[in-house]
């Protein structure tokens, strides 16, 4: 029998819901156009699907062994259950009978799906990942973890509480679609919890230059000496740059600082509509090439090593040409963070980018100004489906629980939108065409960009399971280059690779000094190392931080000051 205080709250919630239904009602009228294009392109992706099932059905030999196959594996399943790892299953609940069994009849029906799917004849390259891309989604959807009635974890909690459990994630999931603007993004983490300038990005600065599109964070030093040449950081404008000043503990910021360098990180504003017109080009002047000015103007360096981040460092790869172009050598050297400048495997981002799709893409940045972030971040998040949104979608709107504390994933959160003609440009160019790779193959302010006669020393990390910016296309890319490259390879992915402080005891990194071959042949022969790789790369950066001087203090130097770091554009969130 329900407590009184469990009858109030069921009537809070279903009085809460009441409003939030007649909110989420007028959010779906002023999203119409949005979600228009969102069935378009969902359209797309069906006709695609359409067609590869067409040419299987021009293959009855295969469909038959399918069938036979599955009706072996389902007979095996019924008889003697499957051990799995798969984390959706891990409770024990998932052992009882019935359950175990509908457990291992579901992943050996995706088993057999994804083989099928993958030997259909006459599709290529491309089709043939779209289409696995596609099947998986649906796979992961169906899975029983995602449902009330087949997943036993959730019908304990459900028995246990009354139902409770069920109103309460009802409400977590309207409160997911009002916060996400008619974007359906989950909510993976507890967004109260943090703050940048409070618990996140709190490694001490002065913002010393500001325009349109960054802010110029100087890091206060913490040694008394330090490399000649200042350092300049270029972070993704995909999200914002604190994913390299979390906490304390792991800061590559803060580990930069007390390991002797003058540090420089970019801060890049979350654009609204009015910045819709701002173009690559912008974005290479605007901000890498703004921010070497103003470390010139405020240190009186005229040589500098530079940084640049996946997006980031692709930015920092054409603008490199540019200046070579230019005949301007400010840059002394150049890392690249788990960087594309070769896009022939651009991964499972590229299933969302056939030219009919961006097509229908552009028309909607076009119409909107900006790429909403909420929308980039959900593409991503559906790379790792299930560990990403479906396991979210369990322990948050099934369980009714609310997601823990993690910084990681509050930076996940934290969305930055995309102006519409720089965006259109990078998917275009770099995506759809790969045209950066070839001399000439883009053009800014008037500039072939060759990023073949790029000749400065680089060093190029990159991550074993990245599933962003696949390792053997950054390896392509990095063998483009003229200059001495160093190449790493990270254990681990995209984002947990390269926030791997030293003394983690972490993962392992592998080094070879040939970069020659394919990527295979450089892992074949590469070596492996324990732990992180930042003092390796802190070893090399230092050889190219030129002598020793005294460190500098932003209060001190030639730009006044204007804020304390973090600043004010990391500040703003989607509206």
């Amino acid at each position: 029998m329900p407590s009184a205080n469990s009858q109030d709250d069921f009537m809070d919630l279903i009085q809460q819901m009441s409003q939030q239904m007649i909110e989420t009602g007028e959010l779906l009228q002023k999203n119409a156009q949005r979600l228009w294009f969102d069935y378009q392109r969902q359209g797309l992706m069906a006709q695609e699907l359409n067609a590869a099932i067409t040419k299987l059905g021009q293959h009855p030999e295969l469909i038959a062994d399918y069938q036979q196959q599955l009706a072996q594996k389902i007979s095996e399943d019924l008889q003697s259950p499957k051990e799995t790892r798969d984390r959706r299953f891990k409770d024990e609940a998932w052992e009882q009978p019935g359950f175990a069994q509908l457990k291992s009849m579901y992943l050996s029906f995706c088993e057999s799906t994804m083989s099928l799917m993958a030997n259909i004849p006459d599709l290529d390259d491309a089709q043939k990942q779209r289409v696995l891309f596609f099947v998986r989604q649906w796979l992961s959807a169906m899975s029983p973890s995602n449902f009330p009635m087949t997943n036993p974890v959730v019908l304990q909690a459900t028995q246990a509480s009354g139902g409770m459990n069920l109103l309460q994630g009802l409400q977590n999931y309207m409160d997911d679609w009002q916060r996400g603007k008619g974007l359906h993004n989950v909510r993976m983490t507890d967004l109260n919890a943090y703050r940048p300038g409070k618990n996140l990005a709190t490694t001490p600065g002065k913002i010393i230059y500001q325009n349109e599109l960054i802010q110029l964070i100087q890091y206060s030093p913490t040694t008394v000496k330090v490399s000649k040449r200042p350092l300049l950081v270029v972070p993704p404008w995909i999200n914002k740059y604190y994913i390299l000043d979390l906490q304390p503990q792991n800061s590559l910021a803060k580990w930069l600082v007390d390991q002797g360098h003058t540090l420089f990180m970019i801060s890049w504003v979350n654009p609204d509509a009015s910045l819709k017109d701002k173009s690559f080009e912008d974005y290479m002047e605007q901000g890498v090439l703004a921010a070497v000015d103003a470390i010139e103007q405020s240190t009186g360096e005229n040589s500098i090593n530079a940084l640049g981040y996946c997006l980031g460092g692709t930015l920092l790869g054409a603008t490199l040409g540019y200046m070579k172009a230019q005949g301007d050598e400010r840059i002394n050297a150049a890392t690249f963070f788990t960087t594309l400048l070769d896009f022939t495997h651009p991964g499972e981002l590229g299933c969302f980018l056939s030219k009919e799709q961006l097509e229908i893409l552009e028309q909607q940045m076009e119409a909107e100004g900006v790429l909403d972030g909420r929308a980039l971040a959900l593409a991503y998040n559906m790379l790792r489906e299930n560990d990403l949104y479906w396991s979210y979608h369990v322990n948050n709107y099934l369980l009714g629980k609310e997601p823990p504390a993690f910084d990681l994933l509050y930076w996940n959160s934290d969305a930055t939108n995309l102006p519409a003609a720089m965006h259109s440009f990078y998917l275009r160019n770099m995506y759809l065409e790969n045209r950066l790779k070839d001399p000439g193959g883009i053009q800014l302010k008037g500039i072939d960009i060759d990023i073949s006669k790029i000749d400065v020393p680089c060093y190029f990390l990159s991550a074993e399971k990245d599933h962003i910016a696949l390792w053997e296309s950054t390896y392509l890319g990095a063998q483009k280059l003229s200059g001495k490259v160093t190449f790493v390879l990270a254990g681990s992915g995209h984002v947990a690779g390269v926030i791997n402080p030293a003394d983690s005891g972490k993962y392992s990194y592998f080094t070879n000094d040939t970069l020659a071959g394919s990527p295979e042949d450089w892992f074949g022969h590469a070596e492996q190392s324990a732990g992180s790789w930042w003092p390796h790369w802190d070893s090399w950066l230092k050889q190219q931080g030129g002598e020793i001087v005294s460190a500098r203090d932003p209060e001190k130097g030639k730009l006044t000051p204007i804020e304390d770091a973090p600043g004010s554009y990391v500040l703003k969130t989607l509206d």
